[in-house]
């Protein structure tokens, strides 16, 4: 006779295993906010004594202490309010630097009661149109200890007429002058220095930017929008005048052909590397934040994500990849620091643009919980191909076959139309894959690399206890080859 009971019973499946996620390595927290807070935050400075200052749109700065620490409660005090738009802190020599829509002010608590007792100018050397899109954007503070900031282009009306600077990187110097540095930014949310003194702004997709991306900024530097281009007819532009940018050129080509123009370091393809890149830190943790030392954080406004961004220097131009990190914030990240601690704190904000987060605004706070995640660490440049580095080591069956990278390279156009499909597209053969000895990396032999051009990779590999990636594709901005 057929026990039915424990035919059952041997025909229940044991629940498959859940993949790890995200959530397993970089656990989310939320603070929670007093019900008069409206923190859509448009910059985030931590101070020597861990408190946090965080500037909104609405013109407000808030000091919070206590912020993520177990067991207590926060604290908010309005450091200061009515300003226009802040988008930005620094702190320097006791002074609290922010750039407002109209000048770059400095502000400073005198009582330490972590409210704002002095307000000055700095700089007011430019103009604005009018129109509601005209940010600015920080301050960063350079190795020569000026101050920069990057400003928007306007999108529509200008009420007050067409404004010079627009679409700039400006320098500021502590004296109160200004100098207009780079051309032809669009909308660059963010602007921050490297450990090493270098300057980089991001940008977000649009008309002539074919894909968001992350770019130095070098003086006399053109970086491909026509919209301010006339501003440099006047004397403060001490450079060489931009070419003319052609409309509907590949953007290798553009870098060929057009006076000063830049190519970025990193290319975010649309979609796959979020939409509207913004705020960025290097991590300087040494380790207390996983396993990406010396490599950048990016925030993305519309995917309400932090990417991941890893450097070369190759014929004296950076370049480099970009790996998704952390999806899934409450709103827009628009801005992000370090907690002082080992956690990233992301600023974030709608602005009424709309975000893949259900929330408006907020601060919430990355740490890293311990466990190493299997992931891609890095690609580099090599002259035949491309060296991948892992955080752990690989299970070796198989991870030396080819057909387990797969890699594509494509560009973009410089043209006129909003953002740019992957144009030039060609599937790239690898010829060899070669296994480290410590199976933590593999050298990829691969036939056509282009200058100019992303290469994306997607990987089918697993670690040496079986586990997969956690994130399963790179894209590689080959700005130059390595020759040797």
């Amino acid at each position: 006779m057929i026990d039915l009971a424990l035919l059952a019973a041997l025909c229940v499946q044991a629940p498959a295993q859940q993949p790890p996620s995200e959530a397993d390595y970089y656990p989310v927290e939320t603070l929670a906010l007093p019900e008069h807070v409206e923190l859509e935050v448009g910059g985030l400075l931590v101070r020597a004594d861990g408190s946090i200052l965080a500037c909104t749109r609405r013109g407000e700065i808030w000091c919070v202490r206590e912020a993520f620490v177990a067991g207590r409660e926060p604290r908010f005090v309005r450091f200061a309010q009515g300003l226009h738009e802040p988008l930005g802190l620094v702190e320097r020599d006791g002074w609290i630097y922010v750039a407002q829509r109209g000048e770059l002010s400095r502000l400073r608590d005198v009582d330490g009661d972590d409210r704002m007792d002095e307000l000055e100018t700095v700089c007011d050397a430019w103009r604005v149109s009018g129109n509601y899109h005209e940010y600015n954007f920080g301050p960063a503070l350079a190795a020569d200890g000026s101050l920069w900031i990057t400003t928007n282009k306007p999108f529509g009306d200008e009420p007050f007429g067409r404004a010079k600077w627009r679409g700039f990187a400006l320098r500021i110097g502590l004296d109160g002058s200004m100098q207009p540095m780079c051309a032809g930014l669009r909308s660059p949310a963010g602007i921050g220095a490297a450990p090493t003194g270098e300057l980089f702004y991001t940008d977000n997709q649009g008309e002539w930017c074919g894909a968001s991306k992350l770019a130095q900024l070098e003086p006399g530097d053109y970086h491909g929008h026509p919209w301010g281009a006339f501003s440099c007819a006047d004397p403060l532009w001490k450079f060489a005048k931009p070419g003319d940018s052609p409309d509907g050129i590949l953007m290798p080509e553009a870098a060929a052909r057009v006076q000063s123009f830049k190519l970025p370091a990193v290319w975010f393809p649309y979609d796959k590397m979020g939409r509207s890149p913004s705020g960025f830190v290097w991590d300087t943790s040494a380790g207390a934040f996983g396993p990406f030392a010396g490599q950048l954080f990016v925030g993305d406004q519309y995917q309400s994500s932090v990417l991941r961004v890893q450097l070369e220097q190759v014929g004296g131009r950076w370049q480099g990849a970009c790996f998704p990190f952390r999806r899934g914030l409450s709103s827009g990240v628009v801005r992000v620091a370090w907690d002082g601690r080992g956690g990233l704190l992301c600023g974030l904000t709608d602005r009424g643009w709309g975000s893949l987060g259900n929330r408006t605004h907020g601060l919430e706070r990355l740490s890293w919980s311990g466990a190493t995640p299997f992931e891609l660490r890095s690609m580099s440049a090599r002259p035949d191909g491309f060296e991948l580095e892992f955080t752990e080591p690989l299970e070796r069956a198989g991870a030396g076959e080819t057909a387990r990278f797969q890699l594509k390279s494509y560009t973009y156009l410089l043209h006129e139309n909003y953002g740019s499909d992957e144009v030039d597209t060609r599937e790239l053969a690898v010829r060899q894959a070669r296994v480290s000895d410590d199976a933590r990396r593999v050298r990829l032999v691969v036939d056509e690399l282009r200058e100019g051009y992303v290469h994306e990779l997607k990987l089918d590999v697993r670690s040496a206890s079986g586990a997969p990636l956690l994130h399963d594709a790179a894209y590689y901005t080959l700005v130059v080859r390595p020759r040797e």
